[in-house]
């Protein structure tokens, strides 16, 4: 073994030592970091939400797209990963959100518009969950009710009803770039959770002064037109900035979304909710694995059989592929779908031809009587740019679908897209580095001489065991 081939077995070693940690690591726990592999809607099954705009009118289109775009941003925050969100009609947003513990919490996530207010209520203490008024949102959808309308099937809203507190602050001047959430406090109070704001304009310099004008009476903190809390206001709060605090993770976590990403555009109201279980079942996903084994043994027995030492070279390589791909999916995360495994299996029959390639070039040499040492050598070096055009092509649609999906919300496509990629750049690595470095280290032993091992007549050997053409003798 030359000195050359030293640093790729090193990496590659390496490679596999930690894609089998990743893989098998204790806890699904790889240094400290949770690798558990995440599924799909259709492989865990998850709740489906279908919200409806609130109004007598059906929004624009544009209102509707910049409502869902907000509601993927708040997918994203909650860490719900490969959901869908989609519009349904002129006024309807579909949502899936794939292994949900807390459906109801992620609901009210994602429906609530997000509209933060401070509200004067005279020194009054209102209970949390209390529906009000404002100044700024006399009529909120919360309020809204229908009565039946004399003598016919309709219905029509009713007049919301109740006094309208002033508001202090306009929830458009809230700046979402400083809203942050916190654990603990100044006060070292370790089991505190609050989520810092920050106002702007108008709204800024009302919040400074009337907090300071009102030290020791009660603030009540409005979100969507309902009462959060009433805290006693204790100090004034300069630049109109300050923190929500909370008992619990998951309630900070809520109004964190809510704010950091935004005020929708319209409010919406859930129409239906329902937890659905995975499309393919248990069974199925047992039975999806064992065809994708059993068709990864068919392969390798095909590249032994028909390639031998190099097939066997190339079926390791293969193996490795698989290993870092899967640990690869466990760290980003990726999330598997049914299209994400297609695109992974796709993938793997692209690895394959990329040795098919090579293997091919490889006897071609042989045959033509180069030495083992250049055959190999030319075989990768010919076989290149057909490898190297193919995959480029297919990283290119594979990018577009990608984006495809990103820009209309179709996540199925950018799984498969995804997981398409991340194979294509992964087989450029095993195809040309892994196999060509097997092939470097296992050529000038001995055993590795045997014409057999390649599918060819004859293998003549010099002592450097360089592969010599046949002599024929001078024609008379």
């Amino acid at each position: 073994m030359r000195n050359r081939e030293l640093p790729a077995l090193v990496l590659i070693a390496t490679l596999l030592a930690l894609a089998l940690y990743i893989n098998f690591a204790p806890n699904n726990l790889a240094f400290g970091k949770d690798v558990t592999p995440r599924l799909g809607l259709d492989l865990q099954g998850g709740t489906q939400v279908l919200l409806r705009a609130v109004g007598d009118t059906a929004p624009d289109t544009e209102i509707m797209q910049v409502a869902m775009g907000v509601i993927e941003q708040r997918v994203n925050g909650i860490g719900v990963a490969e959901s869908v969100v989609q519009l349904s009609g002129r006024d309807r947003i579909i949502v899936e959100l794939p292994g949900v513990k807390e459906p109801e919490q992620a609901i009210e996530t994602l429906r609530g518009t997000g509209r933060l207010e401070f509200i004067d209520t005279q020194g009054q203490f209102l209970n949390p969950g209390t529906p009000v008024r404002t100044s700024s949102n006399p009529s909120p959808a919360v309020l809204q009710q229908t009565v039946p309308v004399t003598g016919t099937a309709d219905v029509q809203p009713a007049p919301v009803e109740g006094p309208v507190f002033q508001s202090i602050t306009d929830g458009r001047d809230l700046d979402t770039r400083q809203v942050t959430p916190r654990f603990g406090s100044s006060t070292n109070v370790t089991n505190q959770y609050a989520v810092g704001f920050a106002f702007t304009g108008d709204s800024a310099r009302s919040l400074e002064t009337w907090t300071s004008q009102n030290i020791q009476k009660p603030m009540c903190i409005v979100l969507d037109n309902v009462v959060f809390s009433c805290p006693v206001v204790q100090a004034a709060l300069l630049g109109g900035s300050g923190e929500i605090t909370t008992n619990t993770r998951e309630d900070a976590e809520q109004i964190f979304n809510q704010l950091k990403y935004g005020a929708l555009p319209v409010a919406l109201s859930v129409e239906s909710s329902r937890t659905i279980s995975a499309t393919l079942g248990q069974t199925s996903v047992r039975q999806s694995m064992l065809a994708g084994i059993v068709g990864l043994v068919i392969v390798a027995i095909f590249m032994i059989t028909y390639y031998r030492l190099p097939g066997i070279l190339a079926t390791f390589a293969l193996l490795l592929y698989t290993a870092i791909s899967f640990a690869i999916y466990r760290w980003i995360p990726v999330t598997l779908t049914l299209p994400g495994i297609a695109g992974f299996i796709l993938s793997i029959g692209l690895a394959v031809d990329a040795n098919v390639l090579i293997f091919a070039r490889l006897k071609d040499e042989l045959r033509a009587g180069r030495s083992l040492r250049a055959a190999i050598e030319a075989g990768f070096n010919e076989a290149w740019p057909a490898i190297r055009d193919s995959s480029a092509a297919t990283l290119i649609t594979s990018t577009i679908l990608f984006l495809f999906g990103n820009s209309f919300g179709v996540s199925l496509i950018k799984g498969f897209a995804l997981t398409l990629g991340l194979g294509m750049i992964l087989n450029l690595f095993t195809a040309v580095v892994v196999t060509r470095t097997l092939l470097r280290v296992v050529a000038p032993l001995r055993f590795a001489q045997d014409p057999w091992l390649y599918d060819v007549a004859d293998l003549r050997k010099t002592a450097r065991g360089d592969v010599q053409p046949p002599v024929r003798a001078a024609s008379k």
